[in-house]
């Protein structure tokens, strides 16, 4: 699959949470996951916040990293990861190289820059949105990784104004000709698998802990499971029932709705969902997140995608591959520009671990978004 835009920026950006957002897939992870919260205390509210890299034009303070590396370890936790405790100071090495590239390439920032990485920033930040389904929901999921829509909405404008940046620094172009290229000789990349659209109504089999609850809580469950698919066969609006009952907080405001290819749900999920046939309603589904109803709305057929829908998914994908083949360089020569100086011996940057994380969810093919 089609790397996209931001996940090549990833190697250069702080964008883990927007692509954990953003993407969408693993049903349930983010609600079945303990959900961390930030502490109480900052050790910036105990302790002198000291300057721990400095260049000309900017400088970056302790609680800035220690803000980003909180983000990152909760949005590890939100997808069910975690990050090695002999790792860790490898990854805040590398979360402050890229502070510090961020820093940079805005303060190369032309107006036009700033206007593009603006224009980008909104539509993305509105992907998540439409992805999370509300308001809501979405102030839910950034809660847990201790973030606002304000302070996404900022990250998401920094890392989209610095991409606009150096694709002007390094005169990035992509002709119509490559990407008809790729396109050509590319094909598996292009092909949508069979999917189902279908909606569900979870109760839960774990509390706030995800801890499993005990038999005589999953008994109630069930039968009271029993009793919404009785009203569901009978009739009743689904979507009423889920907005009601379901306990699945991703999907409850988008009437428990998701679309998908097999391999990506919980198996005894998607063996039910595949087997459905259109507006019927299943059994009662057990899973490891707790009791499900799905009703099938649509089976959608497998089917190649066309070239004018994924031109710009391609286009961005070459664009950041020629990025990050002279990213490295580049950033050698702006650095020292800028006479970085990174003033905590510890912080000196290595390679990275980020990378070499579980990445969660694949990206998605160009036309998911």
């Amino acid at each position: 699959m089609l790397e996209t835009k931001n996940s090549f920026m990833k190697k250069m950006c702080l964008s883990l949470l927007a692509l954990g957002l953003a993407s969408g897939n693993g049903l349930f992870a983010a609600d079945a996951a303990p959900q961390a919260k930030p502490p109480a205390t900052k050790p910036a509210d105990l302790f002198p916040d000291s300057t721990i890299a400095k260049g000309k034009g900017f400088e970056v303070k302790r609680s800035q990293l220690d803000d980003a590396v909180t983000g990152i370890k909760a949005t590890a936790v939100a997808r069910g990861q975690q990050i090695p405790p002999d790792q860790l100071v490898m990854m805040e090495q590398q979360v402050l190289e890229r502070l510090i590239q961020i820093q940079l390439l805005l303060g190369k920032a032309n107006e036009a820059d700033k206007a593009k990485g603006k224009e980008t920033s909104e539509k993305r930040f509105e992907n998540v949105k439409t992805r999370a389904g509300t308001d809501e929901a979405l102030n839910r999921q950034l809660k847990s990784v201790g973030m606002t829509q304000e302070q996404l909405r900022a990250k998401m404008l920094e890392e989209a104004t610095a991409e606009a940046v150096l694709e002007r620094e390094l005169k990035v172009t992509v002709s119509e000709q490559e990407v008809q290229k790729f396109y050509d000789e590319n094909p598996a990349r292009f092909e949508q698998p069979e999917m189902v659209r279908a909606s569900h109504i979870l109760l839960t089999t774990r509390d706030t802990n995800n801890t499993e609850l005990a038999e005589t809580q999953k008994t109630a469950k069930h039968k009271q499971m029993e009793a919404i698919l009785k009203r569901a066969r009978e009739g009743e609006d689904f979507v009423k029932l889920v907005k009601e009952y379901s306990e699945d907080a991703f999907s409850k405001e988008k009437g428990g709705e998701y679309t998908f290819p097999r391999g990506q749900m919980a198996p005894e999920f998607e063996s039910a969902a595949f087997s459905l046939n259109t507006n019927q309603v299943s059994d009662i589904i057990t899973t490891q997140f707790g009791y499900h109803i799905i009703k099938l709305s649509e089976k959608i057929p497998a089917k190649k995608m066309e070239l004018a829908k994924v031109s710009q998914d391609i286009k961005d994908y070459l664009k950041g591959q020629a990025v990050q083949k002279e990213l490295p360089q580049y950033m050698d020569k702006v650095k020292k520009e800028a006479g970085v100086e990174i003033l905590d011996a510890k912080l000196k940057p290595v390679d990275s671990v980020l990378d070499a994380l579980p990445a969660g969810p694949a990206p998605k093919k160009p036309s998911d978004k």
